[in-house]
């Protein structure tokens, strides 16, 4: 990717990312008045989760900063690992979310519910919703096309909060209609059980980067373009190994080329296989090589108890 195209990609996700912070604030105030207004216990859980998903979203934008700068004497691979450490926070906080919902409707429902004004916290939820179903969207769309996992959960929170407060509107809506008051919290409690599964399932994803879980797609992808072109090389592989960078991959691997080669040749022939690996793949691949020697490559492994995995 060239200087142009990387700016331009960085512009584009830093827009997103700042839009994303101020709606988030903006839904929080709308909620915040929807629930002072009627006192519900549902849109209080609409509104809880709102400030969490302003704290996740303030992370999430310093997160994008950081993993934007370039590599130091102290990052030697940059920084844009700190997109899973974004992704884990942002699914705790949903976690606490649920649970405060959980706690707070509870209590709400022991101490005795009063709940006026539905019909305005109907508007102003339902309001919250459209807004955030827009920028849920789109925000996912960005970090599909980016790459960029820190947009790519912050889309993902922004539609769980919308998904929130759809539920709202039809637990308020019901409550409305029918008038049985405890609708409300059992709508909450539905609320809090499907973000809560949203963010067991961003602290999964957190958890797998950071541990450098293998891509099993990827792995198939590079094994077969791996195949063919040595096959056609008449040269061997080994050693593949990859990770997701957050924002990319980086992959390696061993080359075993006839003694007879020289090491300009092989190097050529490294080259063009390792470019091949890059245009096959949509996301930012760094790909490195390691040349070896077909005669005694396996002994010389053996006595520096190298272990590989293909």
């Amino acid at each position: 990717m060239d200087k142009e195209a990387k700016d331009l990609a960085e512009k584009e996700k830093n827009f997103a990312m700042n839009l994303s912070l101020g709606i988030g604030i903006g839904m929080l105030l709308l909620k915040s008045i929807a629930y002072f207004q009627t006192g519900s216990a549902a849109i209080l859980s609409d509104a809880a989760e709102s400030v969490v998903h302003v704290v996740a979203v303030a992370f999430a934008t310093y997160s994008l900063y950081l993993s934007q700068k370039p590599a130091d004497k102290e990052h030697r691979y940059g920084h844009t690992k700190i997109s899973f450490v974004s992704a884990g926070f942002e699914g705790v906080m949903i976690i606490l979310a649920a649970a405060f919902i959980i706690y707070e409707s509870t209590a709400k429902w022991i101490s005795g519910l009063e709940i006026q004004n539905l019909d305005t916290g109907l508007i102003l939820t339902a309001s919250a919703l459209i807004i955030n179903g827009g920028l849920g969207f789109y925000l996912i769309l960005i970090g599909k096309r980016r790459n960029s996992l820190i947009l790519k959960a912050n889309g993902k929170h922004v539609l769980t909060d919308a998904w929130t407060s759809l539920g709202v509107v039809v637990g308020v809506a019901l409550t409305w209609f029918t008038g049985w008051l405890p609708l409300d919290p059992i709508c909450a409690y539905l609320v809090a059980i499907n973000i809560l599964v949203a963010g067991i399932g961003l602290v999964k994803e957190s958890l797998e980067g950071l541990l450098d879980k293998a891509d099993p797609e990827l792995n198939e992808q590079i094994l077969q373009i791996l195949k063919a072109e040595c096959t056609t090389e008449d040269i061997q592989f080994h050693g593949l190994r990859h990770l997701n960078t957050g924002e990319g991959h980086r992959v390696e691997f061993h080359l075993l080329f006839e003694d007879s080669m020289s090491i300009q040749d092989a190097h050529r022939v490294a080259t063009r296989i390792e470019n091949k690996i890059k245009q096959a793949h949509q996301t930012p691949i760094d790909v490195s090589t390691h040349l070896e020697p077909k005669r005694d490559h396996e002994q010389i492994h053996t006595d520096n108890h190298v272990q590989h995995y293909n």
